[in-house]
């Protein structure tokens, strides 16, 4: 697979040619490493985002990536597994998963298995042999210790390891990381030969990106965005059958289920979903400059009024906020509830990750949410804490679009 992209093909189908519509200079080009000094933080390599659009199988994707100043290691902090809410998603997704593809007794691959805890839980619940694959996995994080039916290897799914077929292979949050997309899930089809398997992958849902002009989850090391035409393309394309392409967490995560011989059952893409496609992409650098000037408004307001603001959420959704802002001294800090982030700082801006506790001394007068689905779980712990900051949600400015 190719580290680099070539700038005029689109590497999603492989015939398509992408035209640039949105650019970010100097971006940091990973959200989620822990970085120990506020210096270390702000010389962090940088790279560009031209996002480009192919108008043949609707993909987008950025095509500056450069994999080569990306890191995947022990120190990459991603989990959301601290959150209640995420909590209670990941387990009736797994819950889901077992009883929709029958997963009892059967072999589970997972690419992209993070700190393994969804591995784990279709493992234990199913009694399913399992293994994942992931450069940033830590057998410390885990208690107990994964039994013997599951085993992890802390390295890249690659054609070396595609002597791991299963009955069911499990990709999330993962294949929006990998810059030559067709090569990738032509190789994880190639992997499972004849043999009878099913595949389930979920990726951010580029859709809201566009027609939300979320700006907050366009960063570096997402290199692709994925709409629900042109995920069924490159399955297509790769060798698979899609059965279903679906959307989840508050429409946030797009999914599709696929299967390696044809059961006569499609996935229902919306009839017209390329012209929306296009439709949505030549809007969106009109509306990008709406929200900035919206959310440039509000900081402003709330810093000459001497308030003290910080954003709740230090993962990449904030790294982006901060920077394609440009703030500084308008936040006071990131928070964020995974303990194994808190006390390092964000890349690029250097703001300081402080845990929820920390905020009873800070008593910040206003909070801005990087994730909406987390607003009530974020106000809750608040109040118990006896805190009663304003509270704003990121996606507070599509009101305004929305009018304007």
């Amino acid at each position: 697979m190719n580290a680099n992209r070539d700038a005029g093909i689109c590497p999603n189908c492989q015939t398509g040619t992408m035209d640039i519509f949105h650019v970010a200079r100097n971006v940091p080009t990973n959200s989620c490493i822990l970085l120990e000094s506020r210096e270390e933080a702000v010389s962090y390599p940088k790279g560009d985002i031209t996002l480009g659009f192919c108008s043949e199988c609707g993909f987008v994707g950025n095509t500056s990536f450069d994999a080569k100043l990306t890191e995947y290691s022990g120190r990459y902090e991603e989990t959301q597994g601290f959150s209640p809410t995420f909590q209670r998603f990941h387990r009736a997704l797994a819950d889901r998963m077992i009883e929709r593809f029958n997963l009892k007794d059967r072999d589970v691959l997972e690419i992209g298995c993070g700190k393994g805890e969804f591995l784990l839980l279709l493992c234990e619940d199913g009694l399913n042999r399992g293994v994942g694959f992931d450069p940033g996995y830590r057998a410390d994080r885990h208690a107990p210790a994964p039994g013997e039916n599951v085993r992890f290897v802390a390295d890249f799914y690659t054609e070396k390891c595609t002597d791991t077929a299963a009955d069911f292979v499990c990709c999330k949050m993962t294949l929006e990381h990998i810059p030559a997309t067709l090569d990738f899930v032509t190789m994880t089809r190639k992997a499972q030969g004849d043999r009878s398997a099913e595949i389930f992958f979920m990726i951010p849902e580029a859709k809201r990106i566009l027609t939300e002009c979320a700006f907050e989850d366009v960063y570096y090391e997402h290199c692709n965005y994925f709409s629900p035409y042109s995920l069924n393309k490159v399955f297509l394309k790769a060798g698979f059958f899609p059965t279903e392409v679906g959307v989840e967490y508050g429409d946030q995560y797009l999914t599709i289920a696929a299967t390696t011989e044809d059961t006569g059952v499609r996935p229902d893409i919306p009839e017209g979903q390329l012209d929306d496609l296009k439709r949505w992409v030549a809007e969106f650098p009109a509306m990008f400059g709406k929200q900035l000037e919206f959310w440039r408004t509000r900081l402003d307001a709330l810093h000459s009024a001497g308030k003290r603001t910080v954003i709740w959420g230090s993962g990449s959704k904030g790294v982006s906020f901060l920077t394609t802002l440009g703030l500084t001294d308008e936040i006071a800090g990131a928070v964020d509830i995974n303990p194994h982030r808190q006390g390092y700082f964000m890349p690029g801006t250097g703001h300081q990750i402080f845990g929820p506790d920390d905020l009873v001394e800070m008593k910040p007068d206003a909070v801005i949410v990087m994730n909406p689905i987390y607003k009530d779980e974020i106000a809750a712990d608040l109040e118990k804490r006896g805190l009663h900051p304003e509270i704003f949600a990121v996606d507070d400015g599509l009101e305004t679009l929305k009018k304007s």
